[in-house]
């Protein structure tokens, strides 16, 4: 249960991260979109492991092979199966691990629920689920790249205390993508790459936040009450690994306001509706009202560090356990693609829901 996200356009993902491979089941993608693996390819190289310096040393090519879906090169409507072979796991470095649970991970919870957990690379809670995850997304911006012209992006712009303003409106996928720590201020981004590698060296962790911004979408995509957009954007990155918090436009800077400070106020522009200001994030009502939608997601340091803590093992007694194998010591670089796909999967599922019920209106 809980392994699949999505009503028109699903995704069931699937696999651990030292089992035989990872993947995902995508259904609902509609029939003649030009697909190879070369689309999927790059947003799962900048997921990948062992990319830069300050991401985690594990050496995975994470090449995607499409098993199913496709034909000719072209969608059939059917559902389409991606799988990613895991190549270059070490099990033997979690053996205490399957007796010990390791502080702020999933081990207890998921101890205490099933009674039985893949412990080598915290099996399903590994970040390595997220393949899945944004191999569909790369389906799903593609979809809404061509179909609505919408773009999908996302920046880190907090590493633990340093932080930058970034614009939604003009931030650029190149700039995003010049640095490995992928903040689209160039002086800012050198200075949080020396940040982790710092905390690295220390055998410690940071966290921080990475912004979404969705350009483009039009008016009309959310659903009333419970499936509201930013709703459905708040839980699918609640749902990725290491994610803390999400607020959304203003978010919680606006209870500082006043609500005549606060509105947006409207105006008309050639035969359309647009708001002056942009505090809503996008998003009135729980529908989107045509301005760019921006949001940020706040991931926690990494919970393995290199240094002795206090746990309980299997047996509920009192004992010490310290962090080994490869871990990155932050999450974000790697956690701007993830953003990207969740996006793209929730603005795909609501467009063509929206379709469904009112037509291209």
């Amino acid at each position: 249960m809980g392994n699949t996200f999505g009503h028109v356009f699903r995704i069931t993902t699937w696999g651990e991260s030292h089992g035989g491979g990872v993947g995902v089941v995508v259904d609902g993608c509609p029939p003649g979109l030009e697909l190879s693996e070369a689309d999927l390819q790059p947003d799962l190289d900048r997921r990948r492991p062992g990319q830069s310096s300050i991401t985690t040393p594990r050496k995975e090519s994470d090449t995607v092979q499409i098993l199913s879906g496709v034909f000719e090169g072209r969608t059939l409507g059917t559902p389409i199966s991606m799988m990613v072979r895991n190549e270059d796991f070490r099990s033997e470095a979690y053996n205490e691990m399957s007796v010990k649970f390791r502080p702020s991970h999933a081990d207890y919870t998921y101890h205490a629920k099933y009674g039985h957990r893949a412990w080598p690379g915290g099996g399903r809670t590994s970040a390595r689920e997220t393949i899945g995850r944004v191999a569909a997304g790369a389906i799903a911006k593609k979809l809404l790249r061509q179909r609505w012209g919408v773009e999908v992006l996302a920046c880190v712009t907090q590493v633990k205390h340093l932080s930058v303003t970034v614009d939604p409106e003009t931030v650029s996928s190149e700039a995003i993508e010049s640095n490995i720590v992928r903040c689209p201020d160039a002086v800012a981004a050198a200075k949080m790459v020396e940040l982790i590698e710092e905390h690295r060296s220390a055998g410690d962790s940071v966290g921080g936040i990475v912004m979404g911004v969705l350009r483009g979408v039009p008016v009309g995509w959310g659903e009333p009450v419970f499936d509201r957009l930013e709703a459905d954007l708040g839980k699918a990155m609640m749902s990725l690994p290491a994610s803390k918090g999400f607020d959304i436009g203003s978010g919680f800077a606006g209870v500082t306001l006043t609500g005549r400070e606060h509105n947006d106020a409207f105006r008309a522009e050639a035969g359309k509706v647009r708001t002056v200001t942009n505090r809503s994030g996008g998003v009135q009502g729980g529908i989107s009202n045509g301005e760019t939608i921006y949001f940020r997601v706040a991931f926690k340091p990494v919970a393995t560090v290199m240094h002795e803590q206090d746990t309980v093992d299997v047996q509920y007694a009192n004992t010490t356990l310290k962090g080994r194998g490869r871990h990155d010591p932050c999450v974000l670089p790697r956690a701007v693609p993830m953003v990207e796909a969740m996006s793209a999967l929730v603005l795909l599922d609501h467009a063509m829901r929206h379709e469904a019920q009112c037509g291209h209106r």
